[in-house]
């Protein structure tokens, strides 16, 4: 396959996994102050739009700094403190809840004492059915985006002001336009982690890797091709010992352990999308029959194809973004 038609992974497995944007809120805050947010079953996100901050996540030993016009990513949702960054941090208090955040897309919400400002835009998201993909496994606890570092702000740059002026003024549209940004900002983290990973490190390092990342091209262009590990090593030009070896490494899965949990992850997407026949999705997802194709859906999700397009609630159910 030509370089320029690979299927871009990335793209196929945001797609797949049904990437959703629940909550942006706007707050701003005047020195001393200090905010505690407990861990949620929702990744989240913060921009400073104006000012700066200190982030403590729990379970790490140094803080993030941040200032106006970085991106802070929380795949894993872990409890942290948010504050003003001063050496004698003010007595903490409670995050606001979800309902004073949603009442703040029309009016921020004023938090804080009479000193330096800071303007904090948080949000959440979830994704369905497959949020334990490898390559969202492999994130690190937080995910700093920082307009100091060299090629990145641009983009950064932009997509914040995006987001900063829509929050402020919200008109018809909003929820959508500033779920497009967040997507943004998420493809932007994932770009970020890929070239951040160190070596050895399973997930990320196999996007870059010309042998690999053309095998997982194939393995999303085509899932319900007959592949094996010797075809799949013959496409990307390696022996079958070197291939899986490699593949492992980079993955952190054997190559058929990968492609069995993709399909089975398009199948849910097929269901739920789709009125197609459990034969035909069967086949799409490289099954010679519905009952073996069942019975592999059901291993992998515990309930059975049939029960999850007839039940909406499974469909619908949030997922947290990392499998902990």
């Amino acid at each position: 396959m030509p370089v320029d038609e690979k299927t871009d992974v990335v793209s196929d497995v945001l797609e797949t996994l049904r990437f959703k944007t629940l909550l942006f809120g706007r707050v701003d805050l005047g020195a001393p102050w200090a905010l505690r947010l407990p861990r949620k079953a929702n990744a989240s996100f913060y921009v400073v739009a104006r000012g700066s901050l200190r982030l403590q996540v729990e379970g790490t030993a140094k803080p993030v700094f941040m200032s106006a016009g970085d991106v802070v990513l929380l795949p894993r949702a872990p409890a942290h403190v948010l504050d003003d960054g001063t050496r004698k941090a003010p007595a903490v208090r409670d995050f606001i809840s979800n309902e004073q955040l949603r009442a703040s897309a029309g009016a921020p919400l004023q938090l804080g004492g009479p000193g330096a400002g800071t303007t904090l835009i948080t949000g959440c998201f979830q994704l369905g059915a497959g949020a334990t993909h490898p390559l969202l496994r492999a994130f690190p606890s937080v995910i700093h985006l920082s307009t100091q570092e060299p090629g990145r702000a641009p983009w950064l740059a932009a997509t914040v002001q995006l987001i900063s002026a829509e929050t402020a003024a919200p008109g018809p549209g909003s929820a959508l336009v500033l779920g497009r940004l967040a997507d943004v900002l998420l493809v932007h983290a994932l770009r970020a982690q890929a070239v951040l990973a160190k070596p050895g490190e399973a997930g990320w390092k196999a996007l870059a890797d010309p042998a690999i990342g053309n095998a997982l091209s194939l393995m999303h262009e085509r899932p319900g091709d007959p592949w094996t590990v010797e075809r799949l090593a013959a496409a990307v030009g390696l022996s079958r010992s070197g291939f899986a070896a490699r593949f492992h490494a980079l993955v952190g899965e054997t190559p058929l352990q990968y492609l069995s949990n993709w399909r089975m992850t398009r199948s849910a997407r097929w269901l739920h999308e789709s009125d197609d026949s459990l034969d035909a999705i069967a086949e799409r997802a490289g099954y010679e029959s519905a009952p073996a194709f069942s019975k592999a859906f059901k291993r992998r999700w515990g309930v059975g194809p049939g029960a999850y397009r007839r039940t909406p609630t499974l469909r619908e159910t949030p997922l947290a973004l990392i499998d902990t």
